[in-house]
């Protein structure tokens, strides 16, 4: 673990989180299995260190998660909506006070800012405090029946395990979003975290088995199967599970859609996005380098909402080009868990290899450099895993810009004409997710909004494209799957309905006026 100067307190809240030298990577709640699978290390992109190893799943030990979770369902679901609330409560308030230890641990493990491994526990936080509310409101519908003495309603009633599979860059909130609202549903739930960020996997699995200890529940609500891909695919193939949730490239959802898909399940898909702000000719420039910035370079460019695209008018192009020049010279970077610095590591060696491979095609395709890239070296740069953030002019039409990078590599494109023009080029990608216009005419922002406007799960005026609200429903469409999870009704995907019609007369009218007298 880790053992150099311990400046930022990363050592403390390893300890308070629970966390060993070595951990096993199977677990369905309070119990964990040994597997004599192999063993992962994690170490961190902000220093290089080793956080801690663990063992990884099995076919064996995936077994007896998935046995445990199947006992756990069958006595979960009856319990009272608003008393699985009140579990979920109890999380919540956990995660309250191991926010700060579990932040760090984070922004260590994943390379993010300490502030945004703050805010992503307290996306947790958030997700709970909805669930609990929604406790009491999942409710279903009345429907009057064309039947006399009959009454028709729906219901919505528990699917049973819900299988997790999320990616590295937010390695704790998107499992939260699941799972806090598949807990409340009835579900239980088994998670395969990325094996990049294992080490956040077990302290979460160590939080949500202390509340449910504490409150006599069975063992199974909450299981955990660290691993490669062959363990989502133990998933995806599962008959087992009815739901699969995954978050992560498309290539990786495709095959997880297809093994689903086969067995006619259901798959809640949150893949890649290639996200564009509209800077309109009408756009307040101070807001527009703010959102274009942080969008671009938060999280080093690893979110599913990061700012590909900025697509600028062109009667402000070269303002905007020059305020971006000046934006990024004062960017600092490194180490995450100090907060002076804006951009912190890529995820590993392997991310800054996309990352180069990008900028070479995009200079081979005839892209124009604005601010140059780079791979940061010498003191306080050794895990080899920081770069510099980079802009290029290019073309919307370029093979490289319709690909997603995870990677801070800005696209910078120009549009003419009016604002129609702007969205055609902010839809003509491959993905979905999200997207923004910043202007202050009334007239273009509602055309950004129309039925005419953007195709993307989200869409926003006046602020950038990352940072959504557990509040409303978080997806994309196209090749970013079509899912929904977090706020709103999303609920819903985490239940079966059912419609039911009951006759309280003596008599057997049947629909739509069919006559079957004996």
């Amino acid at each position: 673990m880790v053992t150099i100067e311990d400046t930022y307190g990363i050592a403390e809240a390893i300890e308070k989180l629970g966390i060993e030298n070595k951990n096993a990577g199977s677990s369905t709640g309070k119990n964990w299995i040994a597997s004599g699978g192999e063993v992962i290390e994690s170490f961190s992109p902000a220093d290089g260190m080793l956080i801690a190893s663990v063992e990884s799943a099995t076919a064996a030990t995936y077994e007896q998660v998935i046995k445990k979770a199947e006992e756990a369902f069958k006595s979960w679901r009856l319990v009272p909506a608003p008393q699985r609330g009140e579990i979920i409560r109890q999380i919540g308030d956990e995660l309250r006070k191991n926010k700060e230890h579990l932040g760090k641990l984070v922004s260590y493990e994943m390379g993010k800012s300490l502030q945004e491994g703050y805010g992503e526990v307290q996306e947790m936080i958030d997700i709970c405090d909805f669930a609990v509310g929604l406790s009491r409101q999942l409710y279903g519908l009345s429907m009057h029946s064309e039947r006399p003495g009959h009454r028709m309603y729906e219901q919505w009633h528990p699917m049973g395990i819900v299988g997790i599979i999320s990616a590295f860059n937010f390695p704790v909130a998107v499992w939260s979003w699941n799972t806090m609202l598949a807990w409340v549903c009835g579900d239980v739930c088994v998670w395969k975290p990325s094996e990049k960020t294992p080490i956040t996997a077990v302290a979460c699995q160590k939080i949500a088995a202390k509340v449910f200890e504490r409150n006599n529940l069975p063992e199974g609500i909450s299981g955990l199967v660290i691993g490669d891909y062959k363990i989502g695919e133990l998933l995806s193939n599962d008959t087992r599970v009815p739901l699969v949730s995954a978050t992560g490239s498309t290539r990786m959802g495709k095959k997880v859609s297809e093994a689903v898909g086969k067995r006619l399940g259901r798959s809640l898909l949150e893949l890649g996005g290639n996200n564009a702000i509209i800077v309109s000719q009408h756009a307040n420039l101070d807001v527009a380098i703010i959102a274009a910035v942080f969008g671009a370079v938060g999280t080093a460019g690893q979110r599913c909402t990061t700012t590909r695209r900025l697509i600028v008018h062109d009667s402000i192009f070269d303002e905007m080009k020059a305020r971006l020049t000046k934006a990024y010279s004062q960017l600092k970077i490194g180490n995450p868990l100090s907060e002076k610095n804006h951009v912190g590591p890529l995820i590993d060696k392997l991310a800054v290899e996309n990352y180069l491979n990008a900028i070479k095609e995009v200079e081979k395709e005839g892209g124009k450099t604005i601010v140059a890239g780079g791979v940061l070296s010498g003191a306080g740069y050794e895990s080899g895993c920081y770069v510099k953030p980079a802009i290029f002019e290019v073309e919307n039409t370029f093979k490289i810009v319709q690909h997603e990078t995870f990677a801070p590599i800005l696209y910078l494109i120009k549009y003419s004409g009016d604002v129609a023009d702007a969205i055609a080029l902010q839809n003509g990608v491959p993905q979905g997710l999200s997207s923004a216009i910043l202007t202050d005419n009334l007239l273009e922002a509602e055309q950004f909004l129309s039925q005419a406007g953007s195709d993307c799960g989200i869409a926003n005026v006046n602020i950038g494209t990352s940072g959504a609200e557990i509040g409303g429903a978080f997806g994309g469409e196209k090749e970013t799957g079509g899912g929904r999870e977090s706020g709103s009704d999303a609920w819903k995907a985490y239940m079966r309905r059912q419609t039911n019609t009951i006759n309280y007369s003596a008599k057997l009218p049947l629909a739509q006026g069919i006559k079957f007298d004996l």
